[in-house]
């Protein structure tokens, strides 16, 4: 396998990984929560998420990799860090660091050894608007598609409930929600299940 190429900054990405063998990364239910803290952590610096989900096997999530100017402002706005002071951080290296990050603390709490996620994560660049609503629409229907729920919307691992909401959150949803015009646009283009020509590019390996 080729190495993959880097990601570059200031660009939107489709993240995703899995389990090793397709086996189960999250355990049980504490392990959701613990995985997205860990994610907040390494990823916030470099990228602000606009979608997600998280399955018993594996997770997507749609990013765009914060500029190197956006970075040194998160860092001074955020931790008061002045540009002398840090160096700019590799979006790709965050990433990986919550891979191993996570498979460390399972590891340690479940008494398992060796890989737990696929090395390294797959990512894509995402290059228009219209592919940026077909991912969301296609990472928030994931559970339903794979039979872990009858409805979408009852899954707690995502983000379609904080981007429907009013609740303050991490996400961009303000930019999400004008990709659909509106909340009731978002909320009517996921009642519309995705047509196979437009399902294909987006379940990469049968995820």
């Amino acid at each position: 396998m080729s190495k993959p190429v880097p990601l570059d900054f200031g660009k939107y990405y489709h993240i995703y990984s899995r389990g090793v063998d397709r086996c189960t990364i999250f355990f049980e239910e504490r392990n959701y929560p613990f995985f997205l803290r860990r994610y907040a952590y390494y990823v916030e610096p470099v990228a602000d998420t606009y979608a997600y989900v998280l399955l018993r096997n594996h997770f997507h999530a749609l990013i765009r990799t914060r500029t190197a100017e956006e970075q040194e402002a998160w860092y001074a706005q955020t931790l008061r860090v002045s540009q002398t002071r840090r160096v700019l951080k590799s979006p790709s290296q965050q990433l990986g660091n919550v891979l191993n990050s996570y498979t460390k603390a399972i590891n340690e709490a479940y008494h398992r050894t060796g890989s737990l996620l696929q090395h390294p994560f797959g990512r894509i660049e995402v290059t228009s608007e219209s592919y940026l609503v077909n991912l969301v629409r296609y990472i928030h229907l994931n559970p339903e598609r794979h039979g872990l729920v009858d409805d979408f919307r009852l899954w707690p691992y995502s983000s379609y409930g904080a981007l429907k909401a009013d609740k303050p959150t991490r996400l961009r949803r303000d930019d999400v929600l004008a990709w659909f015009s509106s909340r009731q646009g978002f909320e009517e283009a996921h009642a519309q299940p995705l047509s196979d020509a437009l399902l294909a590019p987006l379940a990469l390996e049968d995820f």
